[in-house]
């Protein structure tokens, strides 16, 4: 097994070794046959599911010591994942691949460690996983630069990662099929960054970059095919096609429209082109999901919402995804300007249960944070600290989601956040579906008399202020 560059990711190689020491071993001979089994440390439910193309396979029970196991007389050569709800990750398996993974649900995907015939291109895919994904909230600060600082501290992290990926690509000498992920997981990443700036750095600082970039800023894009199969449910190819198609559907003349109007017509904008686009029907119908959640996430007029929703079911052939975009739009109906917030249970740091109507005082504001997003966790909290000196009428509230309750307390002895009340959401699903959370960066502004005012802002928008005015 390859060194895991993750200090976290070591403390589990010695339980996996003495579990699994002879996988390697048990696997030999069987040529034609493969495997898939792990063990869940503190499972959050007795089940593993194995999927494809986001299609359950298999659902396997946990037994009595947490551990799974499936045997397949013959297993298609491509990627998968297993979902331990309400997490997942990829596993690839070339022709012949037996894999054991070892998981603890409390610190998901830092803990993923494969073992046997095919574990070091997967742990390969790990390791770029947990780099992005760190690179991701690290970015967050660069948003704001300037195009030239941005551009150099973007290609350099990526000059970097390519060295590593042509590393681990010569020593493990991994087959053509897969480097189509392992390539994704690169360039995707860095693409990604490239799409968002403009949008971002717009978002953050109020300047419009779109007519200060270089001509040939987007030229990546030409190398691109907007209908690879394979990526169709990869979360790096779908998650960048999501954000240039943001670019893309932007309306420049943005002036002759209301900022509603202005809404549905850009992102009715974004299906049409994604149709266009876009051909292959599993790809399109991901990104029509991505679109439709975002939209009905952010605007609240209900007629634009149904023109938007005619739209999206004229161009969508995802059946199985239309019910759960309705019920979304009917729920967001709930968090209309005027109406009450509706009620969530919360957890205080002494581990009491309360209820959210107990703290929606007049002119209360709520946002959102996770441990696994340090960059935004401290970056909100002093926001909100200096918009606590300039508005100190108003209530702020956290909530942590996502985290367990002693990563929450352990994270908030850190830090000292003074008349900030700081409160724990043990019921993520609960407070999603009431609420419509679903990204951190939703900020949820009660009135005077403890009514919505706009349930559906980012705190870092330029024109957040507008809204305690």
């Amino acid at each position: 097994m390859h060194k895991i560059h993750n200090i976290k990711v070591l403390g589990f190689l010695i339980p996996i070794i003495v579990l699994f020491s002879s996988c390697k071993n048990e696997f030999k001979g069987c040529e034609y046959v493969a495997y898939f089994g792990g063990e869940i440390v503190n499972p959050n439910n007795p089940y593993v599911l194995f999927c494809k193309d986001n299609e359950v396979i298999d659902t396997l029970k946990l037994d009595k010591n947490n551990r799974f196991f499936i045997q397949f007389d013959s297993l298609a050569p491509g990627l998968y994942s297993f979902k331990h709800e309400p997490e997942y990750q990829y596993v690839y398996f070339d022709k012949n691949d037996s894999i054991m993974v070892r998981v603890n649900s409390k610190d998901f995907d830092e803990s993923v460690v494969f073992c046997g015939r095919g574990e070091e291109k997967n742990n390969f895919l790990m390791e770029m996983f947990l780099k992005n994904e760190k690179d991701k909230y690290k970015m967050f600060e660069f948003f704001d630069d300037n195009f030239e600082d941005f551009s150099k501290e973007i290609d350099s992290t990526y000059a970097k990662e390519t060295r590593f990926y042509n590393t681990r690509k010569a020593e493990i000498k991994w087959s053509e099929d897969f480097d189509v992920f392992a390539k994704a997981s690169l360039d995707f990443n860095y693409y990604s960054k490239k799409e968002l700036y403009p949008l971002v750095h717009k978002i953050r600082t109020g300047e419009d970059m779109i007519e200060k970039l270089p001509g040939d800023y987007y030229d990546y894009r030409k190398k691109i095919d907007f209908n690879n199969v394979e990526l169709s449910s990869y979360a790096p190819y779908v998650m960048y096609l999501s954000h240039m198609l943001n670019n893309m559907g932007t309306i420049n003349y943005h002036n002759h429209f209301s900022e509603t109007d202005l809404a549905l017509k850009t992102n009715i904008n974004k299906m049409t082109i994604a149709d266009t686009l876009i051909k292959d029907k599993t790809v399109k119908n991901n990104i029509l999901n991505n679109i439709a959640f975002t939209y009905l996430l952010e605007d609240q007029n209900m007629a634009n919402n149904n023109k938007f929703l005619q739209t999206y079911k004229r161009l969508s052939t995802d059946k199985s995804k239309k019910n759960e975009i309705t019920t979304i739009c009917n729920a967001i109906q709930m968090l209309k300007v005027g109406y009450e917030l509706p009620e969530v249970s919360l957890v205080d740091a002494t581990g009491t249960t309360v209820s959210s109507t107990n703290v929606t005082k007049p002119n209360t504001i709520f946002f959102f944070w996770t441990v696994n997003a340090k960059s935004h966790f401290e970056a909100v909290h002093k926001k909100v600290m200096e918009l606590k000196s300039k508005y100190p009428q108003y209530n702020f509230v956290a909530v942590n989601i996502n985290d367990s309750g002693e990563d929450w307390i352990k994270t908030l002895q850190k830090y000292k956040f003074d008349g900030i009340t700081e409160l724990h959401c043990s019921d993520f699903e609960n407070l999603k579906n009431k609420w419509a959370i679903n990204k951190i960066h939703r900020t949820i502004i009660l009135g005077d008399k403890g009514l919505i005012k706009n349930a559906f802002v980012n705190i870092f928008d330029s024109q957040f202020e507008n809204n305690l005015k």
